[in-house]
């Protein structure tokens, strides 16, 4: 899609894989991407209007959020920034990279299955119960779902985004162990998420932090 961006497709344009060998995610881990799952991206032309491009994160979370929540047994849950659990476990995954005046968005969603022996829980619709969910079907709605939430994201800007990402994610009150670019862990409880979509972590003596990227560990 990086590609595609840069050679001038239009907003509104998605890439389907049948099957990745290259997937990514956050923090520079690989994504499997067996095939039946569902890997896809889109581009956002981004205007000097738009909210800050890094927000772009929370419309794709409520959009994959919505797509997913009806289809599974338990209970779908936003992470910050930008991860869908399940009962806790992993079955969505969004990662925005920046071409241009573009944002490419990345989804990776766990369809038909879910890969064994990592170091922490994951899931797929199958698993919950989805046994017929197809990737195809699911782009057509996801892809609804997400025009649906830039149209609110660019006319009423963030604030209806985070209330309704705030309305899906994980509890105010629940641990979390912050893991920073550079290392550094810090502890807390999860509050809030500023107007800027930043996390707000309240630390053990009352104070407040603001967390602008990191991989968040629940509990």
């Amino acid at each position: 899609m990086q590609a595609l961006a840069e050679r001038g497709a239009p907003e509104g344009s998605w890439l389907r894989a049948a099957r990745q060998t290259g997937g990514r995610g956050r923090m520079g881990r690989t994504w499997e991407s067996p095939a039946g799952n569902l890997h896809c991206s889109t581009l956002v032309r981004v205007g000097l209007d738009d909210p800050q491009p890094h927000t772009l994160a929370l419309v794709a979370a409520n959009a994959v959020h919505a797509l997913i929540a009806p289809l599974c047994a338990g209970q779908a849950r936003i992470k910050w920034p930008n991860d869908v659990l399940v009962d806790g476990a992993k079955i969505a995954g969004i990662l925005l990279e920046r071409t241009g005046d573009s944002i490419v968005i990345g989804i990776g969603i766990n369809v038909t299955g879910h890969p064994a022996g990592l170091d922490r829980p994951v899931t797929s619709l199958a698993a919950q119960g989805a046994a017929d969910a197809e990737a195809g079907a699911l782009l057509e709605r996801l892809a609804m779902l997400f025009a649906h939430w830039l149209a609110i994201w660019r006319a009423q800007g963030l604030e209806p985004v985070l209330a309704h990402w705030l309305l899906n994610a994980h509890p105010r009150g629940t641990a979390m162990r912050v893991v920073q670019p550079d290392g550094a862990i810090v502890e807390g409880q999860f509050d809030t998420l500023d107007r800027h979509g930043m996390l707000m972590l309240r630390l053990a003596n009352g104070d407040s932090r603001a967390i602008h990227a990191g991989d968040i560990i629940l509990g």
